[in-house]
């Protein structure tokens, strides 16, 4: 089954590190990272850039609301996902504790919904 593990950061606990820490705990993960995609576990991996360069866009009615940055003030932002391929919910936490950001914020790990089966129960 496929899992979403999507990382959460808190600036305050990055920018907290000891000079150096940051550039070694991404050389540690890039090379996990390439271990689980050797592996075939790890099928996607991506960061994304800071919140304040995202938009957020809504449609409540007819009316389309376009805002700069998240939506919601928070601690934690959304910094990146991994895409996996794991046996179970346990198998993807064990997981996404090997990852480092797990100490400077979280990582949330979802399972992803099988879209052949949705399309399947719609009709579509």
């Amino acid at each position: 089954m496929k899992y979403l593990l999507m990382v959460y950061t808190d600036d305050t606990l990055l920018d907290a590190l000891p000079a150096g820490q940051y550039e070694t705990m991404m050389r540690g993960c890039l090379a996990h990272a390439d271990e689980l995609q050797e592996s075939g576990c790890l099928l996607d991996f991506q960061q994304l850039e800071a919140p304040v360069t995202a938009k957020s866009v809504r449609v409540r009615g007819a009316r389309v609301s376009i805002t700069d940055g998240p939506f919601a003030e928070a601690k934690e932002v959304l910094a990146g996902f991994n895409l996996i391929e794991a046996e179970s919910m346990e198998e993807a936490v064990r997981i996404a504790q090997e990852f480092p950001w797990t100490r400077t914020g979280c990582i949330e790990v979802r399972p992803v919904r099988d879209i052949a089966a949705v399309r399947r129960q719609v009709g579509a």
